[in-house]
């Protein structure tokens, strides 16, 4: 077993001067938490990163799947990565997509430093690493355990700004627990489609996050290219609308980057053939919009930008999330 820390609230101690508290400690004290409980589980430990996980990259998180994958190849029976929860549910999207082993690797961290009151980083750590641990865990892509729950990587987010219950699936709730010392698989989701070769990243370009809010004429879309930005997730209205006023933009958008069309609320998929308004889902969709899916908008660029860091056309592109979206709705 790897466990592999990057920082965050989990590896967070008092600053000097009682400014707050950073990430300091490393995977060799976040081990030693739960040493006592770990029930002759072997597990190696790297210290790759000592920052809040707001500071990551995507390209950090490239590398960082580099590195799971090595491990895995090298022996490792599973990975633990533990890192702060502000972008957890992206970093374990990413590595779901990157990271193409039968092997677990499970994602964990906690809401309260080790200085708090009922700190909740051992509890998740070893939860984690039990997931981790597990046959039963095999073949189940990347997972999520915090709080003694068990999700899939592409359907979990964090859903409230304290609470240590804050990681949540709307759309299908946990897919398993952890009790009495055991991961316990209730519900084993088909494996993604392999969108994304790691190994053709050689650079994760600027894609945009734009979420749609009433009143917005959608001015600063006509700034995409002026920035730099190589393509567009656009998070709707409901199933998937926006304003009529931001059409036309968006049309001409899609004729020069792949332009991705999400939903704001977090959870359900996009509509295909329902409304037929302007700024509806059709009208989009027929104007050279990409459906993500199921996948929400943060998701959705994860996706998005690991494709066009993989040198992916919006053919390409287009291909990928209807594929993803099938292997992951559709049980085989």
């Amino acid at each position: 077993m790897t466990l592999i820390s990057l920082g965050g609230t989990i590896a967070s101690t008092a600053a000097a001067h009682g400014t707050g508290v950073v990430p300091q400690l490393g995977a060799k004290d976040l081990l030693d938490t739960v040493a006592g409980a770990l029930n002759d589980v072997e597990v190696d430990v790297v210290t790759a990163l000592r920052v809040p996980s707001g500071d990551l990259s995507l390209d950090d998180v490239v590398g960082l799947a580099r590195d799971v994958r090595e491990h895995l190849e090298h022996g490792a029976h599973g990975a633990v990565v533990a890192q702060g929860t502000d972008t957890l549910e992206e970093v374990a999207f990413a590595l779901d997509l990157l990271v193409r082993s039968d092997r677990p690797v499970v994602v964990t961290g906690a809401m309260r430093h080790p200085s708090d009151v009922g700190a909740d980083g051992p509890a998740n750590l070893l939860g984690a690493i039990t997931v981790a641990a597990s046959p039963s865990a095999r073949s189940l892509g990347v997972l999520v355990a915090l709080s003694d729950e068990v999700h899939a990587a592409r359907f979990v987010r964090k859903t409230n700004t304290t609470n240590v219950s804050t990681f949540a699936s709307p759309t299908t709730g946990p897919i398993g627990r952890v009790a009495e010392g055991l991961a316990r698989i209730y519900l084993r989701p088909p494996r993604l489609y392999d969108a994304v070769d790691v190994a053709r990243i050689d650079r994760v370009p600027p894609v945009l996050l734009f979420s749609c809010a009433v009143g917005d004429d959608g001015r600063l879309l006509e700034r995409v290219s002026d920035l730099g930005y190589m393509g567009v997730v656009v998070e709707g209205f409901g199933g998937g609308h926006v304003p009529a006023i931001m059409v036309q933009r968006l049309g001409e958008l899609a004729a020069r980057v792949p332009v991705v069309l999400a939903s704001r609320t977090g959870a359900g998929d996009v509509l295909a053939s329902t409304y037929g308004y302007d700024g509806s889902e059709r009208d989009l969709l027929g104007r050279g919009l990409i459906s993500a899916g199921f996948l929400d908008g943060r998701k959705s660029r994860v996706l998005l930008s690991l494709l066009l860091g993989a040198h992916a056309d919006a053919a390409e592109v287009a291909n990928a999330f209807a594929r993803v979206h099938r292997s992951a709705t559709t049980a085989r």
